[in-house]
């Protein structure tokens, strides 16, 4: 059964195709520039007996020919069917356009992501009549994004980035940093992006942190309910450890005394100031320099 999941890792592809630029850098593929990127159509069966579809399939034109078609699939889990079926996908696009196939498999977690890379050997014994070498994205080569200005530069980027370590202890993190980003875009992209992490962190912890970072100071307006009180803690808790994962990140030793005022800290205004100037300190107890 497709999820909601599954659709978003690779939909965000079809609908921002601008997202195949920095996604070609990080594969170390080189992608033509001003390359036309065009949506075909996923269905790969044939007459009738058997139904194939691959998720997404891409047909990216440069001005100057020597285009290829990419096919996009959505991993959740190893399956050995799967190397047939991609081998079926590949020679399927290559006979019916006429031209190059290549084919690319996101991941939300290492283990898939690192059984995805293959190569996947068709044939007998010790004879391969075919291999199939997919290009994989996933946890181990999509960058994390914690700076909030580094997202607003490219939201794309940054919100591919959140879905694909939806499961890693940094997606606090890196939700904060994409929230804060979003304060700058248009309104159509806070909507789409917004609805897009929604569905795509559907069944992991991350799903909430994006929701509070969106609606938080909207359902609460400071009535002081004990729902209002659970929200702020667990909204509390989330900024601090988006603090101390930024100073982790650049190296800088924390001592228990801070570690223990920035998770006591219950402030989110405080939090916020810190959480900035996490970015830029020497030393954790220069995080407190300001308000002391």
């Amino acid at each position: 059964m497709v999820s909601s999941r599954h659709e978003a890792a690779h939909r965000i592809f079809q609908e921002r195709p601008e997202l195949l630029a920095p996604v070609f850098r990080i594969l170390d593929v080189p992608l033509p520039k001003e390359a036309a990127v065009e949506v075909l159509t996923p269905d790969a069966t044939e007459i009738r007996p058997l139904e194939r579809r691959v998720d997404s399939v891409l047909r990216v034109d440069p001005p100057d020919g020597g285009g290829f078609l990419l096919a996009i699939e959505a991993q959740g889990r190893p399956d050995p069917d799967k190397a047939v079926s991609w081998a079926y996908y590949l020679a399927f696009l290559k006979a019916k356009h006429k031209r190059p196939a290549l084919l690319l498999v996101v991941c939300q977690d290492k283990s898939t992501a690192d059984w995805a890379a293959g190569p996947f050997q068709l044939g007998l014994d010790d004879w391969t009549a075919l291999s199939v070498h997919p290009l994989v994205l996933g946890p181990g080569n999509v960058p994390v994004i914690l700076d909030p200005d580094e997202a607003a530069q490219d939201l794309t980027l940054a919100t591919f980035s959140a879905l694909t370590h939806g499961s890693h202890r940094d997606a606090p993190a890196i939700l904060k940093a994409l929230a804060r980003a979003m304060g700058t875009a248009d309104p159509e992209s806070v909507s789409y992006y917004s609805e897009l992490l929604e569905i795509g962190l559907e069944g992991f912890p991350a799903k909430e942190t994006w929701r509070n970072e969106m609606s938080v100071g909207t359902y609460f307006p400071g009535r002081g309910t004990l729902i209002e009180e659970t929200f702020l803690k667990g909204k509390a808790e989330g900024e601090a450890h988006g603090v101390l994962r930024v100073l982790e990140k650049r190296g800088i030793t924390i001592p228990s005394e801070t570690r223990d005022r920035i998770t006591d800290c219950t402030d989110l205004d405080t939090l916020d100031r810190w959480f900035d100037r996490a970015f830029t300190v020497s030393q954790a107890n220069e995080l407190f320099d300001v308000d002391d």
